[in-house]
């Protein structure tokens, strides 16, 4: 496999198409080899010119080198010996490229770093080039990114066509390695290594500045980490945090309580278990009360056995946030059927929050206003009662173990108040004994001995 870069340069240009050796740290006139763990890389510069330049990043995989002394599952003996991996394997030439150009992926020049941070007009050439789901597929993933593309069919006779793909665009030159990086692999749907945890962190290393706002994100995170579910989910979860406001949206100011949990990743924490309380409970329903952006929706979007999801919150904004984030708009009537948004007070009962299995407070109770909390335990546990109610709310004791708090300063400039674990219990207690629920209260987060965890939650079943 091989990637051909090649950089033009009009005429007159303050740059000459020859400098591309300066951006890829290789000199024009000779051919540069290394060796990496999937194969050798050969770069070399068959044309080379004032107005023209191209260079070549070829890729001699070995398969049987690949696997010599490795006991593998799944394929078989044969398999691992007799395979397309020396022409056909994405992702090895993606791995191959890390190591062999990284300080172009880096965006680094020693000597011409001005072109480095430039955008340039190149042309890109990936053959041969394995692709599940054909043309299609590649136009959902470039076209968004403001390529020409031109894809030539060389094979189409496998369960994966085999194409010889041409890309043209201006753009800087570590911004395409980087989309070359992520979705080679992706067009292929396979990754020929072992994944873990540590690919989520690539992929947001490699797509963080354009990845959370392509539209085939989902399908990008799915392939690129192999549809493992867990990784999957982590890596949606963040490249939603990350996504950009909309042109004349104004974007939010960062709250002090995102920055002081930031470090301790606690807000996936909630989310991670609230979602696994509601899945315990075998919920087929939530009402999400104070959904915000929609980012606990976005969790429950994608279990398949929840069929009926709806997020209520005060705020106009943030519901038109969680709609884009959710592409509801774009979504077909069966998906707008199974999530709705609507507009409403917290502490006014609502005919609309009955008939639930379940019902979710992340983070909620603490912008209430203690007098008002009564009118939302009524219309919550008195009046739509679900069979389950999951709240989580910050441990105010903790907030001694953030660095630069003060004493006696709340996380968040809209808290009404936060909770010691022994008031959230007392107060978990008594509305589970008012309603007919029972309850189970425990720490989110890392623990300490004295101070406990930096969050806590209470799950409440209905008894009758």
């Amino acid at each position: 496999m091989q990637i051909e870069i090649t950089l033009t340069s009009a005429d007159p240009a303050d740059y000459p198409a020859r400098d591309l050796g300066f951006l890829l740290h290789k000199h024009p006139d000779h051919l540069h080899q290394r060796d990496t763990a999937v194969g050798r890389m050969s770069i070399f510069f068959p044309d080379v010119g004032e107005a023209r330049c191209r260079a070549v990043l070829h890729l001699s995989v070995d398969p049987v080198a690949l696997v010599r002394g490795r006991l593998e599952k799944g394929d078989g003996l044969l398999a691992q010996y007799v395979n397309d991996r020396p022409y056909a394997a994405n992702s090895l030439l993606s791995v191959a490229m890390a190591r062999a150009i990284g300080q172009t992926m880096a965006g680094k020049s020693k000597e011409r770093q001005w072109l480095a941070d430039r955008a340039l007009p190149f042309e890109l050439r990936v053959v041969p080039v394995a692709v599940s789901g054909g043309l299609e597929v590649i136009e959902r993933l470039f076209l968004p990114l403001v390529y020409a593309v031109e894809a030539v069919p060389l094979d189409e006779s496998g369960r994966r066509a085999i194409f010889d793909l041409r890309l043209s665009t201006t753009a800087r030159l570590a911004e395409i390695l980087s989309h070359l990086y992520v979705l080679v692999p992706v067009l292929d749907n396979a990754k020929h290594y072992w994944i873990d945890a540590a690919e989520v962190e690539k992929l947001l290393a490699k797509g963080g500045d354009w990845l959370p706002a392509h539209p085939e994100k989902d399908m990008i995170a799915r392939r690129a980490l192999k549809h493992r579910r867990g990784l999957v989910e982590a890596a949606l979860d963040r490249l939603s945090d990350a996504l950009p406001e909309e042109d004349g949206e104004e974007a939010p100011a960062a709250e002090a309580e995102e920055v002081l949990e930031k470090p301790i990743r606690l807000h996936d924490l909630r989310l991670d278990a609230v979602r696994d309380a509601i899945l315990a409970a075998g919920a087929r329903s939530v009402l999400d009360l104070g959904c915000g952006e929609g980012k606990l929706i976005r969790r429950l979007k994608r279990e398949r056995g929840i069929d009926r999801i709806c997020g209520v919150d005060p705020s106009v904004r943030a519901l038109e946030i969680a709609r884009r984030r959710l592409y509801l708009d774009e979504a077909g009537e069966a998906m707008a059927e199974r999530i709705r948004l609507q507009m409403g007070s917290l502490t006014y009962g609502d005919r609309r929050w009955q008939g639930f299995d379940a019902a979710t407070l992340v983070e909620v109770i603490e912008h209430i206003d203690p007098p008002r909390l009564s009118a939302l335990e009524l219309s919550l546990f008195g009046d739509a009662r679900p069979g389950l109610v999951v709240v989580t709310t910050p441990n105010r004791e903790y907030n001694a173990l953030f660095e630069g708090m003060a004493e006696g300063q709340l996380r968040h400039r809209d808290h009404r108040f936060e909770w010691t674990r022994a008031e959230f219990g007392d107060w978990a207690a008594r509305v589970a004994g008012a309603f007919g629920y029972t309850v189970e209260t425990g720490p989110l987060g890392p623990f300490d001995d004295t101070h406990g965890a930096p969050s806590q939650i209470a799950v409440f079943r209905r008894v009758a």
